[in-house]
């Protein structure tokens, strides 16, 4: 077998493999003589049909299908030859067909790994989000949880901001209705943001049983693609307003949040202690979002194509399930790749540099910390028992579950290499934080 290596564009490889007839007339050979044994043909008794009837009868089939084992065989013969790593499949291309004299030639293209001989981590500027839990944040996040135990008491007049109001509504563009633009006995806050801002002002000022019909704008980047930019005429009509209540921060109102002694101690000390582990997550999140996004700025690395579509698809997959029962009526194929293919890549690019720390710098799963990660997930679970066995039992579970903690370790490693400084925020500012 002779093969020959051309380097493409980027990360493209080209072999160029000539197999010798006399390896695939062998592999033919071995194949007629085993089917003889087997195949059942008029007149000849069961093993006993002589290879020569055989070939003729199926000689082309089993060509063909030699062909097929053999190309599939010297291709990974020759990535091997070669100390070459494909990433994807390869686009087979014959050069010359088989014959009994010079056997066949064929070409196969594909994209390999990239080559990464060395990672930057000194450099690396990394800012670590701090913040602390201040009074007012505790005094404003009683006030949230008061309201949501808010009672809504129905008023004889015009809706105002804060009300609550039930509607009917219909909407149209161009005259016609569209997908989504219909609703009865909607429950609407004025001023919550639930809903445009055009449709939330046309409501206020309304009273029971009023109808009346709003000009609505469509952002050109709404998540509705057919009316995105677009105007629509909805008429609205209102069934009832309500006014809400924030109820006093009594004995009871705060046994209603599961604290059992309904003190106001007692529920300053469950609240701070829930923020604190909301404010740990978040800045955990934070913090390696900012670290890898700093990794990979300093350690550049080209993403094969091939496995970034496979991440676009991934990708595609995820968006449909965080759509709920939405996802049933849509297909993520038709799901345009542009969508995704920034992220896609930047995945790719990172899987490529983390995978090649972890091996440079020896990082192996901390068991300890495994456990302990496992055993704190359980907890905030009514049966934390149940997910102790489901990770146990799961095998693929487990290892999404080892992956993310190897991740963990790996931006502490970075985090210990990199230049750390502290940037203080607020809670709120923290919490508010999309990024």
């Amino acid at each position: 077998m002779q093969v020959s290596i051309e380097s493409l564009e980027g990360l493209q490889r080209k072999l160029t493999i000539q197999v010798p007839s006399d390896k695939i007339a062998t592999a033919i050979d071995q194949k007629l003589k085993k089917l003889s044994k087997t195949v059942k043909m008029d007149g000849f008794r069961p093993g006993k049909v002589p290879v020569s009837v055989v070939k003729q009868a199926y000689g082309a089939q089993i060509r063909q299908e030699v062909i097929g084992d053999v190309i599939e065989s010297t291709y990974h013969e020759a990535i091997v030859q070669e100390k070459v790593r494909p990433a994807g499949m390869p686009e087979i291309l014959p050069i010359s067909e088989a014959d009994d004299k010079d056997g066949i030639a064929y070409s196969a293209t594909f994209e390999v790994y990239p080559e990464i001989t060395s990672i930057e981590l000194d450099s690396l500027e990394i800012e670590k989000p701090v913040a602390e839990i201040s009074e007012d944040d505790m005094d404003n996040m009683i006030k949230k949880l008061s309201e949501q135990r808010k009672e809504w008491n129905e008023v004889d007049r015009a809706a105002a901001e804060g009300d609550q109001v039930i509607c009917d509504f219909n909407g149209k563009i161009d005259g016609e209705e569209f997908t989504g633009g219909s609703g009865k006995d909607m429950t609407v806050e004025i001023g919550s943001g639930q809903m445009l801002k055009e449709f939330e002002d046309g409501l206020s000022g309304m009273s029971k049983d009023e109808e009346k019909t709003i000009d609505v704008n469509f952002p050109e980047d709404y998540h509705g693609k057919d009316v995105a930019g677009k105007t629509a005429q909805f008429t609205l009509n209102v069934t009832k307003v309500s006014e809400g209540s924030i109820p006093e921060l009594d004995e009871e109102l705060i046994k209603s949040f599961g604290v059992e002694d309904g003190s106001i101690d007692s529920f300053k000390k469950d609240i701070k202690g829930n923020m604190e582990k909301e404010l740990g997550q978040k800045i955990k999140t934070a913090l390696k979002n900012t670290v890898m996004a700093a990794f990979l700025e300093k350690n550049e690395v080209l993403a094969p194509k091939a496995l970034v579509a496979d991440e676009i698809n991934n990708l595609k997959q995820q968006m449909a399930q965080n759509m709920g029962q939405e996802a049933a009526k849509m297909d993520p194929a038709t799901f345009p790749d542009d969508l995704f293919e920034a992220e896609g890549t930047k995945r790719v690019q990172l899987g490529l540099l983390v995978g090649e720390l972890i091996k440079i710098e020896g990082i192996k799963l901390d068991k300890d910390r495994f456990d302990s990660t496992l055993q704190e997930m359980s907890a905030s679970y009514e049966q934390p028992q149940q997910v102790l066995e489901y990770y146990t039992s799961n095998k693929e579970a487990r290892m999404g579950l080892e992956g993310m903690v190897l991740e963990d370790q790996v931006v502490d490693h970075i985090l210990s290499k990199a230049k750390v400084s502290e940037k203080k925020s607020s809670f709120d500012e923290l919490m508010n934080n999309t990024k």
